[in-house]
């Protein structure tokens, strides 16, 4: 259903009319019925398990170094990738030993 003009004869249309005028055409109005969830509430992720995981990839990054490559573009982005994902790793460990994040 289109959003009713205003006009010298209508009042301006409001989104709360929009949506009793939905209601009493039978439709559903979805956004009375969802549950409001702040972050804190929501299960949280297997931190320790991707932790690991980055280490493992950096391991694995590391590794790669020892290869047939003939140039050194590949192993300044190998080393540059390992060394992002290191201090993404150290700031994350920061962040929780100083009680920022928890």
């Amino acid at each position: 259903m289109p959003l009713p003009c205003a006009g010298p004869d209508r009042p301006r249309a409001t989104l709360v009319a929009y949506a009793a005028a939905r209601r009493d055409e039978g439709e559903r109005d979805v956004s009375g019925e969802e549950p409001v969830t702040s972050p804190d509430q929501h299960k949280p992720g297997p931190y320790k398990a991707a932790r690991i995981a980055a280490v493992v990839v950096i391991i694995i990054l590391l590794l790669m170094i020892i290869g047939n490559q003939k140039g050194h573009v590949e192993t300044l982005w190998l080393v540059g990738i390992a060394l992002v994902m290191a201090l993404i790793l150290v700031y994350d460990w920061w962040v929780r030993r100083t009680g920022i994040k928890q």
